[in-house]
């Protein structure tokens, strides 16, 4: 394959610390972390993705994303809100997903309680927003060490999400995902994908 200027420039410009040298981990940095999410069934897969990742590194979800979406529907809620028992037992044999009987079994739980918020703002993804204030959050790290790992949104959005049924919603899991989805930007000022999300 023939590496182009474009490669070239993209490889040479300064990002963030956390992908490393990790070409999976580049290119979810340089095309989805931190770009603003609307759409309600993104919002839901990362959230579960968010869950599944409790205890993990993220790097360890990226790499069974594809497996994710194939597992539970392509992160349907409506349809993984019926799932049975014994769904999720066969869901518990596949290797391609963090088995974990907890976490599958909150993806059917959240999904319950995704549809119950959905119903009752209309929209999910409007319902999230709120929290950072219906506009992504502009932060100005200098360094990756400065970010936080909850903020008072983040506690806020995982009070109210607890209180409603999901589980895996702790603060540090919410903020993970508001910085996912872009509401929140915490590229280090120095990335270059800081002033294009700006």
């Amino acid at each position: 394959m023939f590496r182009t200027d474009r490669d070239e420039q993209k490889n040479a410009m300064k990002r963030c610390v956390w992908p490393g040298a990790d070409p999976l981990y580049i290119a979810y940095h340089d095309t989805e972390w931190g770009v603003p999410v609307h759409d309600e069934q993104r919002q839901f897969e990362f959230l579960m993705l968010e869950g599944a990742q409790a205890g993990l590194s993220w790097i360890t979800i990226l790499r069974k994303r594809d497996n994710y979406r194939a597992a539970f529907d392509q992160f349907d809620a409506e349809k993984i809100a019926r799932y049975s028992a014994k769904k999720i037992e066969r869901l518990l044999q596949d290797p391609g997903i963090v088995r974990n009987r907890l976490k599958v079994a909150a993806a059917v739980t959240n999904a319950q309680a995704f549809l119950k918020v959905r119903e009752e703002f209309g929209s999910f993804n409007d319902y999230l927003w709120q929290f950072a204030g219906g506009a992504p959050i502009q932060n100005h790290w200098k360094t990756h060490k400065q970010i936080p790992a909850s903020t008072p949104e983040s506690d806020a959005m995982s009070k109210d999400l607890k209180k409603r049924g999901f589980k895996f919603v702790g603060s540090t899991i919410c903020y993970a995902h508001m910085q996912a989805c872009g509401m929140v930007n915490d590229h280090t000022v120095d990335c270059f994908r800081y002033r294009e999300l700006s």
